[in-house]
Protein backbone atom coordinates (compact mmCIF):
# COMPACT_ATOMS: atom_id res chain seq x y z
CA UNK A 1 0.00 0.00 0.00
CA UNK A 2 1.28 3.12 -0.75
CA UNK A 3 1.83 6.42 1.88
CA UNK A 4 2.38 9.55 2.01
CA UNK A 5 4.90 10.34 4.65
CA UNK A 6 3.43 14.17 5.12
CA UNK A 7 1.01 15.04 7.27
CA UNK A 8 -1.60 17.32 5.50
CA UNK A 9 -3.47 19.87 7.50
CA UNK A 10 -6.88 18.69 6.81
CA UNK A 11 -7.95 15.28 4.87
CA UNK A 12 -11.95 15.98 3.17
CA UNK A 13 -13.98 13.17 2.60
CA UNK A 14 -16.38 14.11 -0.21
CA UNK A 15 -16.99 16.03 -3.41
CA UNK A 16 -20.71 17.29 -3.11
CA UNK A 17 -21.21 20.85 -1.85
CA UNK A 18 -20.01 20.45 1.73
CA UNK A 19 -17.09 19.06 0.39
CA UNK A 20 -16.15 21.29 -2.53
CA UNK A 21 -17.43 24.66 -0.26
CA UNK A 22 -14.73 23.85 2.17
CA UNK A 23 -11.82 22.67 -0.06
CA UNK A 24 -12.62 26.28 -1.72
CA UNK A 25 -12.22 27.88 1.77
CA UNK A 26 -8.86 25.86 2.79
CA UNK A 27 -7.45 26.51 -0.59
CA UNK A 28 -7.97 30.41 -0.28
CA UNK A 29 -6.32 30.03 2.89
CA UNK A 30 -3.29 28.33 1.89
CA UNK A 31 -3.33 24.60 3.52
CA UNK A 32 -2.08 21.92 2.47
CA UNK A 33 -5.20 19.42 2.18
CA UNK A 34 -6.76 16.68 -0.36
CA UNK A 35 -10.31 15.91 -0.76
CA UNK A 36 -11.54 12.53 -1.75
CA UNK A 37 -14.52 11.89 -3.77
CA UNK A 38 -16.56 9.12 -4.58
CA UNK A 39 -18.91 10.59 -7.34
CA UNK A 40 -21.91 9.79 -5.44
CA UNK A 41 -22.79 13.45 -4.35
CA UNK A 42 -26.69 13.71 -3.59
CA UNK A 43 -26.63 16.92 -4.87
CA UNK A 44 -26.76 15.30 -8.36
CA UNK A 45 -29.88 13.86 -8.49
CA UNK A 46 -31.04 17.77 -8.33
CA UNK A 47 -33.30 18.28 -11.63
CA UNK A 48 -33.63 21.73 -10.83
CA UNK A 49 -33.32 24.06 -7.10
CA UNK A 50 -34.48 27.50 -7.03
CA UNK A 51 -33.53 28.15 -3.64
CA UNK A 52 -29.85 28.63 -4.11
CA UNK A 53 -29.27 32.23 -3.83
CA UNK A 54 -28.01 33.89 -7.33
CA UNK A 55 -29.55 30.96 -9.24
CA UNK A 56 -32.76 33.04 -10.51
CA UNK A 57 -33.94 30.27 -12.79
CA UNK A 58 -32.62 27.70 -10.69
CA UNK A 59 -30.04 25.28 -11.29
CA UNK A 60 -29.55 21.81 -11.50
CA UNK A 61 -27.62 19.48 -9.10
CA UNK A 62 -24.94 18.57 -11.67
CA UNK A 63 -24.38 21.94 -12.46
CA UNK A 64 -23.82 23.13 -9.49
CA UNK A 65 -21.35 20.76 -8.92
CA UNK A 66 -19.84 21.56 -11.74
CA UNK A 67 -19.34 25.09 -11.10
CA UNK A 68 -17.78 24.72 -7.81
CA UNK A 69 -15.27 21.94 -9.31
CA UNK A 70 -14.39 24.59 -12.02
CA UNK A 71 -13.99 27.47 -9.35
CA UNK A 72 -11.40 25.55 -7.44
CA UNK A 73 -9.84 24.61 -10.76
CA UNK A 74 -8.72 28.22 -10.61
CA UNK A 75 -6.06 27.51 -6.82
CA UNK A 76 -4.85 24.11 -8.93
CA UNK A 77 -7.24 21.99 -6.44
CA UNK A 78 -9.07 18.80 -8.13
CA UNK A 79 -10.58 16.31 -6.06
CA UNK A 80 -8.83 12.81 -5.91
CA UNK A 81 -10.86 10.23 -7.40
CA UNK A 82 -11.69 7.24 -4.57
CA UNK A 83 -13.08 5.97 -1.32
CA UNK A 84 -12.02 6.43 2.27
CA UNK A 85 -12.40 2.59 2.99
CA UNK A 86 -11.11 3.07 7.00
CA UNK A 87 -10.28 5.77 9.09
CA UNK A 88 -8.10 5.85 12.40
CA UNK A 89 -7.11 8.00 14.72
CA UNK A 90 -3.54 8.43 15.93
CA UNK A 91 -2.47 10.67 18.59
CA UNK A 92 -1.17 13.68 16.53
CA UNK A 93 -3.16 12.45 13.17
CA UNK A 94 -5.84 10.47 11.50
CA UNK A 95 -5.02 7.90 8.89
CA UNK A 96 -7.36 7.03 6.07
CA UNK A 97 -7.61 4.00 3.72
CA UNK A 98 -8.15 5.28 0.36
CA UNK A 99 -8.84 3.14 -2.57
CA UNK A 100 -8.92 4.55 -5.98
CA UNK A 101 -7.89 3.61 -9.77
CA UNK A 102 -3.99 3.57 -8.83
CA UNK A 103 -4.57 1.07 -6.19
CA UNK A 104 -4.55 1.84 -2.33
CA UNK A 105 -2.87 4.77 -0.60
CA UNK A 106 -2.53 5.67 2.95
CA UNK A 107 -3.34 9.71 3.23
CA UNK A 108 -2.38 10.93 7.65
CA UNK A 109 -3.87 14.34 8.19
CA UNK A 110 -3.72 16.49 11.83
CA UNK A 111 -8.04 17.12 11.21
CA UNK A 112 -10.34 15.49 9.12
CA UNK A 113 -13.81 16.91 7.71
CA UNK A 114 -16.19 14.48 6.66
CA UNK A 115 -18.57 15.68 4.14
CA UNK A 116 -19.86 12.29 3.29
CA UNK A 117 -23.62 13.32 3.09
CA UNK A 118 -26.55 10.73 3.30
CA UNK A 119 -28.76 8.84 0.37
CA UNK A 120 -32.35 8.83 0.29
CA UNK A 121 -34.53 5.63 1.09
CA UNK A 122 -36.18 4.27 -2.49
CA UNK A 123 -39.72 3.62 -1.76
CA UNK A 124 -40.80 0.36 -2.74
CA UNK A 125 -42.39 0.95 -6.00
CA UNK A 126 -43.28 -1.88 -8.56
CA UNK A 127 -40.76 -2.93 -10.80
CA UNK A 128 -39.32 0.70 -10.13
CA UNK A 129 -36.44 0.20 -8.29
CA UNK A 130 -34.39 3.79 -8.31
CA UNK A 131 -37.76 6.39 -8.42
CA UNK A 132 -36.16 8.73 -6.62
CA UNK A 133 -32.54 8.57 -7.98
CA UNK A 134 -34.24 8.83 -11.44
CA UNK A 135 -36.38 12.22 -10.25
CA UNK A 136 -39.82 10.19 -10.67
CA UNK A 137 -40.28 10.88 -7.02
CA UNK A 138 -38.67 14.00 -5.72
CA UNK A 139 -37.90 14.53 -2.04
CA UNK A 140 -37.01 17.69 -0.99
CA UNK A 141 -40.70 19.98 -0.81
CA UNK A 142 -38.36 22.96 0.72
CA UNK A 143 -35.69 23.00 -2.34
CA UNK A 144 -38.58 22.82 -5.42
CA UNK A 145 -41.85 22.64 -3.56
CA UNK A 146 -42.70 26.16 -4.95
CA UNK A 147 -42.94 25.01 -8.21
CA UNK A 148 -45.64 22.37 -7.17
CA UNK A 149 -47.88 24.98 -5.56
CA UNK A 150 -51.45 24.36 -6.28
CA UNK A 151 -51.06 21.09 -7.71
CA UNK A 152 -51.97 17.47 -6.66
CA UNK A 153 -49.63 16.10 -4.54
CA UNK A 154 -48.67 12.74 -3.18
CA UNK A 155 -46.49 12.06 -0.13
CA UNK A 156 -45.07 8.75 0.42
CA UNK A 157 -44.32 7.60 4.04
CA UNK A 158 -45.73 6.56 7.21
CA UNK A 159 -45.44 7.44 10.98
CA UNK A 160 -44.41 10.66 12.06
CA UNK A 161 -42.12 11.82 9.19
CA UNK A 162 -44.66 10.94 6.46
CA UNK A 163 -47.36 12.37 8.23
CA UNK A 164 -45.34 15.62 9.26
CA UNK A 165 -44.56 15.90 5.58
CA UNK A 166 -47.76 15.89 4.04
CA UNK A 167 -48.69 18.19 6.99
CA UNK A 168 -45.84 20.39 5.80
CA UNK A 169 -47.03 20.43 2.28
CA UNK A 170 -50.70 20.65 2.79
CA UNK A 171 -50.54 24.10 4.76
CA UNK A 172 -47.23 25.72 2.51
CA UNK A 173 -47.84 24.82 -0.66
CA UNK A 174 -51.26 22.43 -1.79
CA UNK A 175 -54.75 21.71 -0.66
CA UNK A 176 -54.95 18.73 -2.78
CA UNK A 177 -52.32 16.33 -0.92
CA UNK A 178 -52.57 12.41 -0.47
CA UNK A 179 -50.11 10.39 2.04
CA UNK A 180 -49.45 7.07 0.52
CA UNK A 181 -48.42 4.72 2.87
CA UNK A 182 -47.38 1.68 0.38
CA UNK A 183 -49.79 -0.82 2.14
CA UNK A 184 -48.18 -0.02 5.75
CA UNK A 185 -51.12 0.78 8.52
CA UNK A 186 -50.65 3.59 10.17
CA UNK A 187 -51.58 3.26 13.89
CA UNK A 188 -54.52 4.49 15.09
CA UNK A 189 -55.67 7.08 16.41
CA UNK A 190 -53.03 9.10 14.87
CA UNK A 191 -51.19 11.54 16.91
CA UNK A 192 -52.09 14.44 14.37
CA UNK A 193 -55.43 13.26 12.91
CA UNK A 194 -56.98 16.57 13.72
CA UNK A 195 -53.96 18.55 11.23
CA UNK A 196 -54.93 16.11 8.40
CA UNK A 197 -58.42 16.26 8.44
CA UNK A 198 -58.20 20.24 8.67
CA UNK A 199 -56.63 20.57 6.20
CA UNK A 200 -58.10 17.76 3.85
CA UNK A 201 -54.94 15.44 3.53
CA UNK A 202 -56.48 12.25 2.21
CA UNK A 203 -54.51 8.78 3.55
CA UNK A 204 -54.16 5.92 0.94
CA UNK A 205 -52.86 2.29 3.08
CA UNK A 206 -53.09 0.45 -0.16
CA UNK A 207 -50.25 -0.92 -1.46
CA UNK A 208 -49.33 0.09 -4.84
CA UNK A 209 -49.80 -3.05 -7.48
CA UNK A 210 -48.97 -1.43 -10.50
CA UNK A 211 -47.38 2.52 -12.47
CA UNK A 212 -48.28 4.08 -15.51
CA UNK A 213 -44.88 6.10 -16.83
CA UNK A 214 -45.32 8.54 -19.20
CA UNK A 215 -41.75 9.76 -20.02
CA UNK A 216 -40.30 11.13 -17.42
CA UNK A 217 -43.19 11.04 -14.60
CA UNK A 218 -45.53 8.77 -12.95
CA UNK A 219 -48.83 9.12 -14.97
CA UNK A 220 -50.99 6.78 -12.50
CA UNK A 221 -51.07 4.52 -9.57
CA UNK A 222 -52.98 2.10 -8.91
CA UNK A 223 -53.53 0.74 -5.32
CA UNK A 224 -56.95 -1.15 -3.86
CA UNK A 225 -58.28 -1.23 -7.31
CA UNK A 226 -58.41 2.52 -7.86
CA UNK A 227 -56.51 4.55 -10.06
CA UNK A 228 -54.71 7.55 -8.59
CA UNK A 229 -53.18 10.63 -10.51
CA UNK A 230 -51.00 12.99 -9.33
CA UNK A 231 -49.19 16.08 -10.34
CA UNK A 232 -46.08 15.39 -8.24
CA UNK A 233 -44.67 12.88 -5.49
CA UNK A 234 -42.71 13.34 -2.96
CA UNK A 235 -40.48 10.69 -0.73
CA UNK A 236 -40.83 10.94 2.71
CA UNK A 237 -38.95 7.73 3.84
CA UNK A 238 -35.33 9.08 5.60
CA UNK A 239 -32.24 9.13 4.75
CA UNK A 240 -29.34 6.64 5.47
CA UNK A 241 -26.88 8.55 6.61
CA UNK A 242 -23.40 8.13 5.32
CA UNK A 243 -21.32 8.26 8.71
CA UNK A 244 -19.95 5.16 9.25
CA UNK A 245 -16.22 6.30 8.86
CA UNK A 246 -17.64 8.70 11.95
CA UNK A 247 -18.87 5.79 14.07
CA UNK A 248 -16.21 3.81 13.77
CA UNK A 249 -14.48 6.29 16.01
CA UNK A 250 -16.65 6.65 18.50
CA UNK A 251 -18.33 9.87 17.15
CA UNK A 252 -21.49 10.70 18.71
CA UNK A 253 -24.83 10.45 16.70
CA UNK A 254 -28.31 10.74 16.64
CA UNK A 255 -31.11 7.22 16.64
CA UNK A 256 -30.78 7.49 12.47
CA UNK A 257 -26.49 7.57 12.14
CA UNK A 258 -26.65 12.11 11.55
CA UNK A 259 -23.36 13.33 13.51
CA UNK A 260 -23.75 15.71 16.05
CA UNK A 261 -21.58 18.81 16.01
CA UNK A 262 -20.86 21.67 18.12
CA UNK A 263 -21.32 25.40 17.08
CA UNK A 264 -17.63 24.73 15.01
CA UNK A 265 -19.10 21.78 13.05
CA UNK A 266 -16.40 19.93 15.30
CA UNK A 267 -17.59 16.23 16.32
CA UNK A 268 -17.17 14.65 19.91
CA UNK A 269 -14.14 13.49 18.52
CA UNK A 270 -11.19 15.55 18.63
CA UNK A 271 -10.64 16.68 14.76
CA UNK A 272 -13.46 15.52 13.38
CA UNK A 273 -15.51 17.70 11.61
CA UNK A 274 -18.45 16.99 9.69
CA UNK A 275 -20.76 19.59 7.08
CA UNK A 276 -23.27 18.58 5.28
CA UNK A 277 -26.39 15.87 5.08
CA UNK A 278 -24.23 13.90 7.31
CA UNK A 279 -24.99 16.24 9.74
CA UNK A 280 -28.10 15.88 11.92
CA UNK A 281 -30.52 19.18 11.12
CA UNK A 282 -31.48 20.44 8.38
CA UNK A 283 -30.73 19.02 4.99
CA UNK A 284 -30.29 21.95 2.75
CA UNK A 285 -26.97 22.99 0.61
CA UNK A 286 -26.92 26.54 1.88
CA UNK A 287 -26.92 24.63 5.02
CA UNK A 288 -24.05 22.52 4.14
CA UNK A 289 -22.09 25.07 3.00
CA UNK A 290 -22.51 27.02 5.75
CA UNK A 291 -21.26 23.59 7.74
CA UNK A 292 -18.21 23.70 5.45
CA UNK A 293 -17.35 27.64 5.75
CA UNK A 294 -17.80 26.87 10.05
CA UNK A 295 -15.79 24.30 10.07
CA UNK A 296 -12.96 25.09 7.76
CA UNK A 297 -12.09 28.35 9.08
CA UNK A 298 -12.00 26.72 12.53
CA UNK A 299 -9.02 23.91 11.10
CA UNK A 300 -7.49 26.51 9.74
CA UNK A 301 -7.27 28.30 13.00
CA UNK A 302 -6.37 25.57 15.07
CA UNK A 303 -3.44 24.51 12.70
CA UNK A 304 0.16 24.42 14.28
CA UNK A 305 2.11 25.64 11.24
CA UNK A 306 1.63 28.77 9.52
CA UNK A 307 -0.05 27.96 5.73
CA UNK A 308 1.41 26.69 2.64
CA UNK A 309 1.77 28.84 -0.37
CA UNK A 310 -0.14 26.01 -2.25
CA UNK A 311 -3.84 25.14 -1.26
CA UNK A 312 -4.41 20.96 -2.58
CA UNK A 313 -3.24 18.46 -3.91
Amino acid sequence: MASDDRILDCLIVGGGPAGLTAALYLARLRRHFVIVDSGAARAAWISKSHNIPVFAQGISGKEFLARQRDNLAQYGVSPVSGTVAGLRKQPDRFVAMVEGAEGPRQIAASRVLLATGAVDVEPDLPDLPDAVRRGLVRYCPICDGYESRDRRIAVIGYGDRGIGEAIFIARTYSRDVTLLTLGQHLQRPLKRQGELDALGVRVVEAPVERLDLEGDRIAALHAGGTELRFDVLYSALGLKYRSDLALSLGAEHDASGGLVVDGHCQTSVKGLYAAGDIVSGLDQIVVAMGHAATAAIHIHNRCERPPEDRGGA
